[in-house]
């Protein structure tokens, strides 16, 4: 996500130069205004948003509102903040400039990481009641359950890996163990693919891994154009794999053909985390050191037109939507959601 960990050779100097990219927006069309501000109890001095999403189940916005400790739902269509959900400690989440960044939803529960494991809680989804708590070999980063196999699925970058364990349902559901993916210079981001019955992940630098969600085994690695590729998001239907590269532009690939690259368009630098709707074929894509967000139309062919562009705020790299024209871009600094609706 928003950190490079450090684990590559030159990965500092890497990120300073691609600064010294695309830091502006990248349209003659003027910066459009978000419609509304959500602010967030406790975030007047910041709280360091990150894998801000969707729950389709429950019809809810998740925002794990880092260094608050707590995990928030929100109606996406009013904006109200619908639940609070204490996961970390607050005293503990500042001291340790992290809570928790990153939760998804399955077969009733909602798995939320924990930086003061580290490791992941796990929520009854009906009222936030704390059920399990999953200890982790190292600290979380993308959380993402595989309902299909009942897996809960945890990327570690700092030890280059990826944890699977497998969750049974019950009264108290039983996380076990189930297998560890080695994933050497990465992982960043993680999407499933149903259909193909793959996972998509990033290295730091120039490739996306495909995994096999049956063995748990890397199959492929596929050159995404980007220098720095960081989030992910998939149109399965349509077989597009959408990479946001931190440089400043976004790329799709072809899950069918073998990662083709299919189109390439600039915006604005800093990107991070990306979303997708694939009932409109639009594309929201922030990047933090421009204080923007683009929105694009994907056509049938995965080339890539930029409708809007947005003003954001520095450091807003994280972005969700419900599909229904409803987005929400992170404002980490501030400590506030930025409301769009685009049609």
């Amino acid at each position: 996500m928003r950190k490079c960990f450090r684990l590559i050779a030159g990965c500092v100097a890497g990120l300073a130069g691609l600064a010294l990219t695309v830091t502006a927006p990248v349209t003659a069309a003027p910066l459009l205004t978000p419609q509304a501000v959500i602010r967030i109890a406790g975030g007047e001095h910041g709280i360091g948003f990150d894998d801000i999403g969707y729950f389709p189940q429950l019809g809810k916005v998740s925002i794990p509102a880092g260094q608050t400790g707590k995990l928030l739902l929100i109606n996406p269509a009013s904006g109200a903040i619908t639940a609070t959900y204490q996961v970390t400690n607050t005293a503990v989440a500042r001291a340790r400039g992290e809570g928790t960044s990153s939760a998804t939803y399955g077969d009733g529960y909602i798995f939320a990481s924990d930086h003061g494991q580290p490791g992941v809680a796990v929520l009854d989804a009906r009222d936030g009641t704390v059920l399990e708590r999953v200890k982790l070999a190292s600290g979380p980063d993308y959380v993402r359950y595989l309902e299909s196999r009942h897996e809960l699925w945890i990327t570690e970058p700092r030890a280059q890996q990826i944890q699977v364990f497998s969750v049974s349902r019950g009264p108290k559901p039983v996380v076990t163990a189930n297998s560890i993916i080695p994933v050497a210079g990465g992982p960043e981001s993680l999407v499933f693919d149903p259909d193909l019955k793959r996972a998509y992940t990033n290295l730091w630098k120039a490739k996306t891994v495909v995994i096999d969600t049956i063995t748990h085994k890397p199959v492929g690695e596929w050159n995404d154009s980007c220098m720095g590729p960081r989030g992910l998001a998939l149109d399965a239907a349509k077989g597009f794999l959408f990479v946001g590269c931190t440089e400043g532009k976004v790329a799709v690939l072809d899950v069918n053909h073998g990662g083709k690259v299919l189109d390439t368009a600039p915006s604005g630098a800093g990107i991070d985390i990306i979303s997708y709707n694939p009932k409109s074929g639009h594309l929201y894509v922030p990047g933090a050191r421009s204080a923007s967000m683009t929105i694009f139309k994907v056509s049938p062919s995965g080339a890539l037109h930029a409708l809007a562009v947005y003003r954001t705020a520095k450091g807003a790299h994280c972005v969700t939507d419900d599909g229904k024209g409803n987005v929400f871009v992170c404002d980490p600094h501030a400590g506030t959601l930025l409301e769009i609706k685009y049609p």
